[in-house]
């Protein structure tokens, strides 16, 4: 048993390096550019309590998001798309599907790739993150 988990796993990682290698080697180039996140227009999605409001930019291939947890905030799905959440202010809760949690504070970053864990926030005192997802993460 424990080494067909091996095998699956070399497979399935070998899989997500192919995957990656494909996605850079057809991933049209983004120019030098800054972004001035004052200057994003906010869009506001309600959670279940609380709400979040983003601001986005979308490239070939890649969404940037600066995303604010007002408090009492709590997801109103679960999520199954991959992400890599930087937390910049605040602090959240990570919760997956199964019941873990991990506290994400100042300056903690989770990785998780599409479809491999089942997820939501919740802040109870709002937090702010910076999101990046797109098709690298497939």
């Amino acid at each position: 048993m424990r080494q067909y988990c091996i095998q699956a796993i070399d497979t399935h990682t070998a899989l997500k390096k192919e995957n990656l290698v494909n996605y850079l080697l057809e991933m049209p180039p983004i120019p030098y550019q800054t972004i001035d996140w004052n200057t994003i227009p906010q869009t506001e999605h309600p959670g279940t309590t609380g709400t979040s409001f983003w601001k986005t930019i979308q490239l070939p291939g890649i969404r940037l998001r600066m995303v604010e947890y007002s408090k009492d905030y709590l997801a109103d799905h679960w999520c199954q798309k991959g992400h890599i959440v930087h937390c910049l202010e605040g602090e959240f809760i990570s919760e997956m599907e199964n019941g873990d949690k991990t506290i994400m504070t100042k300056g903690m970053t989770y990785i998780v790739s599409d479809n491999l864990s089942s997820h939501r926030s919740i802040s109870e005192n709002g937090a702010i993150l910076f999101i990046t997802d797109g098709d690298f993460l497939q």
